[in-house]
């Protein structure tokens, strides 16, 4: 039983290959990458918090006019 687990337990061989850093690294290219997503995110993001506050603006002044709008129809009956 002894001699089972004694071959069992033998150590696989470790690789003798060495390790790269040059060919596993982003290198400057990946920094210019990331931070172009980086920078078409930011600016993403400020173009629809623009976009979605002009809509808003909109929406407040059409209401505002339609108030006006409904408040003068119902003073043009009563002044006649």
């Amino acid at each position: 039983m002894t001699a089972l687990f004694a071959a069992l337990a033998t150590p696989s061989p470790t690789p003798t290959s060495t390790f790269d850093a040059d060919l596993v690294s982003p290198t400057w290219v990946g920094f210019v990458f990331t931070f172009a997503v980086a920078i078409a995110v930011v600016l993403l993001i400020l173009d629809m918090t623009r976009r979605i506050r002009r809509v808003r603006y909109r929406g407040e002044v059409r209401e505002k006019l339609d108030a006006e709008a409904a408040a003068s129809d119902t003073a043009l009956p009563e002044d006649r």
